[in-house]
C-alpha cells in the first residue's frame, strides 16, 4: 500500500513538471512576439521619419525657385527610443541611438543638414537648402 501512495506522489509531481514546462513554453512565445511587434513598430516609425525628409527634399528640388517651407522631425521614434539623422553623400541616414536600427534613403544634393524639431527647406538658384 506504501509503494501505491509514493507512486502517486512521483506522478504528481511528474505533472506538475509538464505542466510548468507548458507554461514556461507559452511565456517565451508570447514574449518573442511581443520583441518583434515592438522591433516592427521601430521599423515602421524610423522608416517614416526618413521617408518624410526624403519627401520634403525631393519636393523641394522639383518646386521652382523661391519655394520654402517649414517641416518637424520629431525628437525621439515611437516608443520614446533616441535616433541621430545625417544627410551624408546624397543619402538621409537615420540611426537608432541603441544602434538596434538604420536605415539609408537617397536623396538629391541639398546644402544644409537635417535637425530635430523645426526645418526650414527652400529653393534658390535651382539649389536646394536645408537649415541654411
Amino acid at each position: 500500500m506504501t509503494i501505491k501512495k509514493g507512486q502517486s506522489a512521483i506522478e504528481f509531481f511528474i505533472l506538475i513538471g509538464v505542466v510548468l514546462f507548458f507554461f514556461v513554453v507559452f511565456l517565451f512565445a508570447i514574449e518573442s512576439h511581443g520583441a518583434d511587434k515592438a522591433r516592427e513598430r521601430l521599423n515602421l516609425a524610423g522608416r517614416d521619419i526618413a521617408l518624410s525628409v526624403q519627401d520634403e527634399i525631393i519636393f523641394a528640388s522639383e518646386s521652382s525657385d523661391g519655394y520654402m517651407r517649414e517641416f518637424d522631425v520629431p525628437d525621439k521614434m515611437d516608443g520614446g527610443v533616441g535616433y541621430d539623422i545625417n544627410l551624408i553623400d546624397g543619402y538621409v541616414y537615420l540611426k537608432s541611438t541603441d544602434e538596434k536600427y538604420a536605415l539609408a534613403l537617397p536623396v538629391l544634393n541639398v546644402t544644409g543638414n537635417i535637425n530635430k524639431g523645426k526645418n526650414t527647406i527652400r529653393k534658390l538658384n535651382g539649389i536646394v537648402y536645408l537649415n541654411s
